[in-house]
């Protein structure tokens, strides 16, 4: 089987690199610029994740330390703010870099801070991680210090999240409801238009638990154009973990939404090592466990990265 060009829609290696003082252009972690360029990566989705009263200081730093490492490492990699860098970067080998966001929570309540994000090239955004914040809830309620992954969240959007979202939208910001509650995520989908995304969530009907997505919240990202991006976590996987759960959520996931709104969002360097799935180096070996599992070439190609090609050309142009 010949190498498929693949987006991964959602990493934390920049935190990590920038809190270990290491480097994105070769660390041990579960990926690097290196890795990635020799494994047929397109795109990969860098994620600034922050949490905690540090969050605003600590999202200037990820975002130094990146822009630091696109610079350096120039030969292997282009950073990616519209359709046409992809293409770019697809010409002449190089992985492109698409800047997101994980966790609004450190704007607080000033709003502007979004139009500070587009211009520094943020390209996707998420509400919220684990815990509420002024703009929404997650999607996960803990009892005695741990998560209750069988509970689920109805709340909605506050009405600063719901401002928020009007915003990510006009500065074609793409939104992604990775972690949202139900009632953030419903109130986000129902009637909408505009494609969002799911970065690196799975299927609820695969595995029974808080963090996947219900069969009508793929639904509905299906109908707006939206994609789903497949978590590599073993606690959202379920089952063995690796290639066949992998599998299981693929294929649940084109059977409620079709083939267009499957995607990949490993989590790599936010999650435990699952296996089969060490790091990035494994994505050629995912690929060809998928064709002997049955899924076509052509399914295999949108979901490694034409589903999202065309979501980003839409929103980004």
């Amino acid at each position: 089987m010949k190498i498929i060009n693949y987006t991964d829609m959602h990493c934390d290696t920049v935190t990590v690199c920038a809190d270990r003082v290491a480097d994105l252009r070769e660390n041990g972690f579960q990926l690097d610029l290196k890795r990635l360029s020799s494994s047929g990566c397109a795109a990969q989705c860098f994620a600034i994740f922050t949490k905690g009263e540090t969050a605003p200081k600590d999202f200037e730093r990820y975002l130094a330390f990146y822009k630091r490492m696109l610079l350096e490492h120039g030969d292997l990699i282009l950073s990616v703010e519209n359709y046409g860098d992809l293409v770019a970067a697809q010409k002449s080998n190089k992985v492109g870099a698409i800047l997101t966001v994980e966790n609004l929570g450190f704007i607080g309540t000033d709003l502007d801070r979004l139009n500070a994000l587009e211009k520094n090239g943020v390209c996707m955004a998420s509400l919220v991680w684990n815990y509420e914040n002024a703009l929404a809830r997650p999607n996960l309620i803990f009892e005695n210090d741990f998560p209750a992954f069988e509970k689920r969240v109805n709340t909605g959007l506050t009405d600063l999240g719901r401002e928020a979202a009007e915003r990510l939208d006009k500065l074609k910001i793409i939104i992604d409801i990775s972690h949202l509650s139900d009632g953030g995520a419903d109130e986000l989908l129902n009637g909408r238009k505009i494609p969002l995304v799911a970065s690196h969530s799975n299927a609820q009907g695969a595995y029974n638990v808080s963090r996947n997505l219900t069969d009508g919240q793929i639904k509905k990202i299906a109908d707006c154009g939206g994609v789903v991006g497949v978590n590599f976590c073993f606690d959202f996987l379920g089952g063995s973990g690796g290639f066949e759960s992998v599998y299981n959520h693929i294929s649940h996931i084109i059977n409620v939404g079709g083939e267009d709104v499957a995607a990949l969002g490993s989590d790599f360097d936010g999650i435990p090592l699952s296996p089969q799935l060490e790091d990035c180096t494994r994505m050629q070996a995912l690929f060809e466990y998928l064709s002997g599992r049955g899924l076509p070439f052509n399914t295999i190609e949108k979901l490694a990265y034409k589903n999202f090609f065309r979501v980003f050309k839409e929103i980004r142009g």
